[in-house]
């Protein structure tokens, strides 16, 4: 079991929770849930002995084994896939190693012998023999298939990569595993797998963080509730947690008004009668009574959901779109092969398929954003878009401010109406102020809301939208979605946000597209076992995509091998910012962990070096963020080019 006890951490001013306490028991599952920026992520990195809290203590027994999921994309590059994931434990890893290497050298004398039936023996006692086929299976259910097992990891995408890096901690089997986010990277299918792995096979401690609710929902068993500067733990899934939370702070606001009530009652009391000599002392009792009463303090909840509303300045024709045949291939590599579509006024439209198969390509064909070879489309009557791209980073470059970049798309506005709008998307006050290519991904996301809510267009073309919001940032887009009046075609893996605002779902496969006019209780109802059963991920949508044949000329390949070089460039300066970043952090850490460093340096400069670390995480996790978009285009461009 894993404890801690009075647990306050502190970013220099900013009090992210104090005088905690609370235990991991065996075997449980525990969801971490709080706002953006309230201390999920340190929580998790204070746990595993990552970072030092301001005071209290992190209790882990030395023989309880901590399995935390890395994020070192560059680490195992000429490694295979499936060697990587074997690495996962160290001692059975060693011991193959090493018998491989006596087993080639072709000795045979006693000590020989020896040594390797010790090996066998550590082998044995480490599932050795049937580890292979569990590191398989796990690549598998993850989406990587076979025919990359054996194949290096710089053959595949950043994202793949992750996922190889997941097998590997899920392979370990820890006594204690800490996941922030597992089902980023993930499509619909693989996460549904996980969550049956979580749930049915792992054994161990789970601590993590998600903000996909179906997800919470069906691998919790209890509920960290991050709030008020406080932990709190609940039992049960998170729709239990919300009663439960909600319920709560009922009560405590009916203890609060009966509280006051009391109060209120005997101030006039006393007022009444405090100078009439016969109710005099029953005024005073009441006086002292008062004085004994403590009415609980009310603090402001840090979840604070972003008041999104879509509206359109004139509706649409009946018919938005009509798409027939539409195909793409890059170089030999078919993406999309004969989809058709028809969408009308007012549809909500969810497109899903596993990742690679070519989403983003299709909205970005339908805006024209990249060119179709084959098929035709056309847009309705009276259509005007409004898009929202994934990696919406490269909307925002540029040594502007916040409020600058949402003021140039309408000039014509007051300054108030600018940050209004601002602040309606929780960019108030000096956060308005932040560069715009500074901010956090929740942040950028409810920046480009704000200008999609000042656009009024009839129709939102939004890729993968959830991505960096919190669950209330999620609830707050759905309910938003709901009420429009518009068409909305939308790609997203979170399942539950694609159940509250899909009318209809298109599903791309390697076998073509599969179009349904219902939603997605509907469509799982009448595809559901062949979609979650079908093969996965990079394997069914890379060795589809070999199928074509199609040629490419070669100023396409001049063009290709420019934009790729020019690619590589930037992922290598991103790579180098990264390493930069990291080592300057691990330099403050290496200061904090003097024995006298706190003794010896004044507290104004103490605070000054958290600050300045807590910028460099940020920028850290936004390099990091960035980095995994530049890799997947860079591999995609590398493949094109050996096609």
């Amino acid at each position: 079991m894993i404890a801690f006890a009075s647990l306050t951490m502190n970013y220099g001013q900013k009090v992210l929770f104090e005088e905690a306490s609370l235990n991991f028991d065996p075997g449980k599952r525990y969801g971490l849930v709080g706002a953006n920026g309230v201390g999920k992520t340190t929580l998790l990195r204070l746990l595993s002995g990552e970072e030092t809290p301001t005071s209290g203590v992190v209790s882990v027994p030395r023989d309880v084994r901590l399995g935390v999921l890395r994020q070192d994309h560059f680490h195992y590059e000429e490694e295979s896939v499936l060697n990587v994931v074997l690495r996962g434990r160290p001692e059975l890893w060693e011991a193959l190693q090493e018998k491989e290497e006596l087993l080639h050298t072709g000795k045979q004398d006693a000590e020989t012998g020896h040594r390797l039936a010790e090996l066998e023996g550590v082998i044995a006692e480490q599932d050795g023999y049937t580890a292979e086929p569990f590191a398989s299976e796990l690549l598998a259910g993850l989406g990587i298939g076979n025919a990359y097992h054996t194949g290096p990891m710089r053959a595949l995408s950043g994202g793949f990569k992750l996922r190889v890096l997941l097998a590997q901690l899920l392979f370990r089997l820890p006594d204690v595993l800490m996941l922030d986010e597992p089902t980023n990277h993930l499509d619909i299918i693989s996460i549904k797998w996980l969550e049956n792995f979580l749930r049915e096979q792992f054994q161990g401690t789970l601590i993590f963080i998600s903000h996909d609710r179906q997800f919470l929902n069906a691998v919790a068993t209890h509920i960290v509730d991050i709030d008020y500067q406080e932990l709190r733990l609940y039992t049960g899934n998170y729709e239990q947690f919300l009663e439960a939370k909600l319920l709560n702070e009922e009560q405590k606001r009916k203890l609060i008004e009966s509280q006051e009530r009391k109060v209120a009652e005997m101030q006039a009391f006393v007022d009444r009668f405090r100078y009439k000599a016969t109710k005099a002392r029953q005024a005073q009792s009441r006086v002292k009574q008062m004085e004994k009463m403590e009415i609980p303090e009310i603090k402001r909840s840090s979840r604070i959901a972003p008041q999104l509303r879509f509206e359109q300045t004139r509706p649409s024709g009946k018919l938005v779109l009509k798409a027939k045949n539409l195909s793409k291939s890059f170089g030999d590599v078919s993406v999309l092969e004969n989809v058709s579509l028809e969408i009308e006024r007012g549809e909500k439209i969810a497109l899903i398929g596993p990742n690679g198969i070519g989403k983003s390509t299709l909205l970005k064909l339908l805006l024209e954003k990249t060119a179709a070879d084959a098929g035709q489309w056309e847009w309705g009557h009276e259509v005007s878009i409004s898009y929202f791209a994934q990696d919406h980073h490269e909307q925002l470059q540029g040594a502007i401010s916040a409020y600058e970049w949402l003021y140039q798309f309408a000039p014509q506005e007051s300054v108030s109406f600018i940050r209004g709008m601002l602040g309606r998307v929780l960019l108030s006050g000096d956060e308005a102020l932040k560069q715009a290519k500074s901010l956090s991904g929740g942040e950028s996301a409810r920046l480009l809301f704000a200008r999609i809510m000042m656009e009024k267009r009839n129709v939102l073309v939004l890729d993968e939208p959830t991505n960096h919001l919190d669950l209330e940032g999620v609830e707050a887009l759905a309910d938003a979605l709901e009420r429009y009046p518009g068409t909305v075609l939308v790609v997203s893996h979170d399942r539950h946000f694609v159940r509250r605002i899909a009318t209809h779902v298109l599903e791309l496969t390697p076998e073509g597209a599969r179009n349904f006019k219902g939603n997605y209780d509907e469509y799982l109802e009448r595809f559901g076992d062949d979609y979650l059963s079908r093969d996965q991920g990079l394997s069914r949508t890379r060795e589809s995509a070999r199928s074509s044949t199609k040629p490419t000329s070669q100023a396409d390949r001049r063009e290709l091998r420019k934009q790729l070089t020019r690619m590589e460039r930037e992922l290598e300066k991103l790579e180098m910012r990264i390493a930069d970043t990291e080592q300057e952090i691990e330099k403050l850490n290496t200061r904090f962990s003097e024995t006298d460093f706190y003794q010896k340096t004044p507290g104004e400069k103490v605070r000054e070096l958290e600050k300045y670390k807590s910028r460099l995480g940020k920028k850290l996790a936004d390099d990091l963020q960035h980095w995994e978009t530049a890799s997947e285009k860079v591999e995609e461009a590398r493949n094109l080019m050996e096609a």
